[in-house]
């Protein structure tokens, strides 16, 4: 049986917020072992028999950083395809989208494995297991679920109920799906034992999946058809890539798989399994894969506590010292830090709607800024000047480019610059520098092996980044 694992790549993450943006979301967090979410997701995926695609289906921003995130984690999957979405769509039209674009390539006996980026499992084996006892259902004509089994009264997931009766052979008919309880409503799941917390999950034969769309909500169907017969196939980049049309994308109806079609369904199964899975949704989940001390403390990075209890603080570069204080959530990042009780973990979400109502970019994006070529830091910022320190990858280049209210001083600190300025071509070397005028057209490029790495002073009357004009850009970005 062919199988294509699907990667569901959308979504802030807001609980997770200073760490986790619009621009660095939450499957882009490393966790305390220095792997990403989405990077164990992938080797989850490819480690499984009988894959013949990985398919990941992320916002056309995300592209290049996921790249990277597949490179780090020691990609060597030749076949990798990729839907570009122009913005969120909710995971019905993510899955429609998927089924058609892999039934046109193989067909609707190929099978595919819904997965979400941003989870995590940890016991590998039980995982391949389930798969299997979900491919066999899903060959039958099931669509399938992966039930967890629950270990404790949670009220922040959904909850899968199971037929009585005789087994489907390694799964169970599901009678329905049921809504985040209360716990007292919780507490009679658990006792019950016959539900199970809706993972997200899902693993369908194509030629089922898309008769049963077409059966229970032709519109989001049809919606998708028509936008991806305006879309097209990206030919800039080493993998497919299918760049979806935002004007026909927009009128796809925005509503998740379990609405659209899980729950209407009479052709629903679930497979329960104890496999390690979390969802990582809020700071208290992320606070258990590090271990406690003594006093029950759990710290990343540099932290000294003293008299202090039951705390998770995680510093990311400076030092973080907490006194006499217990049950608190830390994180601090360069420009933003979180201070919460461990009771209010979930509401860390209403500072980043704070935060997007008073149009502060907090919400979106770090000091550090990935680009297809590197990344940006801002170092410092005032009224009329702004300094960066700047990384270009090896062989990358950025676009030819034109500000209209900033010149620019480049000074490489390590590596070596290729550099147009207005026509001319010239290298920079360690300790060597140029300065761009406004309106001059000019690019950076690394033709070294090692990443180039230079502090760019930006100083005019106007230093935003939108004051840009590309002419040439191999990433096929726009102007602006």
């Amino acid at each position: 049986m062919k199988l294509i694992p699907v990667i569901m790549s959308g979504g802030v993450g807001s609980r997770l917020w200073p760490v986790s943006r619009e621009t660095h979301p939450k499957p882009f967090m490393p966790l305390p072992d220095g792997q990403s979410l989405i990077q164990k997701t992938f080797i989850r995926a490819a480690s499984l028999d009988d894959v013949v695609e990985i398919l990941t289906v992320t916002n056309r921003e995300l592209f290049f950083k996921t790249e990277d995130e597949y490179r780090q984690a020691g990609c060597t999957q030749a076949d990798l395809g990729f839907i570009l979405e122009p913005f969120g769509r909710n995971t019905a039209a993510a899955v429609a989208t998927a089924a058609l674009q892999l039934d046109s390539i193989y067909g609707s006996d190929a099978q595919m494995l819904v997965l979400a980026a941003d989870h995590l499992i940890t016991e590998q084996p039980a995982f391949a297991e389930a798969v299997k006892k979900a491919q066999m259902l899903a060959a039958e004509g099931w669509l399938v679920t992966f039930g967890i089994r629950p270990e404790y009264p949670e009220t922040g997931f959904g909850y899968i109920e199971a037929e009585g009766g005789a087994p489907l052979g390694g799964g169970l008919k599901v009678h329905r799906f049921v809504e985040k309880p209360n716990l007292v409503t919780a507490q009679s799941y658990v006792a019950a034992g016959n539900y199970y917390w809706n993972s997200g999950m899902f693993c369908f034969r194509i030629g089922a999946l898309l008769e049963e769309l077409q059966l229970h909500t032709p519109d989001v169907l049809e919606a998708v058809r028509a936008t991806m017969d305006r879309s097209r196939l990206s030919e800039a980049d080493k993998h497919r890539c299918l760049l979806l049309d935002a004007n026909c994308f927009a009128g796809v109806p925005d509503i998740s798989i379990d609405y659209a079609l899980m729950e209407r369904s009479a052709k629903v199964a679930t497979v329960p399994c104890n496999i390690g899975w979390s969802d990582i949704g809020s700071w208290s989940a992320v606070s258990e894969l590090t271990p406690a001390d003594e006093e029950g403390n759990r710290c990343e990075g540099e932290v000294i506590v003293h008299g202090a209890r039951n705390n998770y603080v995680q510093s990311g570069g400076r030092l973080a010292a907490l006194v006499g204080v217990k049950d608190l959530i830390v994180v601090d990042t360069p420009d933003a830090i979180l201070v919460a009780h461990k009771d209010s973990a979930q509401d860390v979400k209403h500072i980043v709607g704070q935060l997007k109502k008073s149009g502060h970019d907090a919400h979106l994006v770090h000091r550090t800024v990935s680009r297809p070529w590197g990344t940006y830091t801002i170092l410092e910022q005032g009224e009329r000047f702004k300094i960066k320190r700047i990384v270009v990858k090896p062989k990358a280049s950025l676009s030819l480019q034109m500000h209209h209210h900033r010149s620019e001083h480049w000074i490489v600190v390590s590596g070596m610059a290729n550099v147009v300025n207005e026509g001319r071509e010239f290298m920079l070397n360690t300790n060597e520098s140029t300065f761009i005028p406004a309106g001059h057209k000019h690019r950076l490029e690394n033709p070294g092996v090692i990443d180039l790495i230079l502090i760019e002073v930006q100083s005019g009357d106007y230093v935003g980044e939108d004051d840009i004009v590309r002419f040439d850009d191999i990433y096929g970005r726009a102007g602006g």
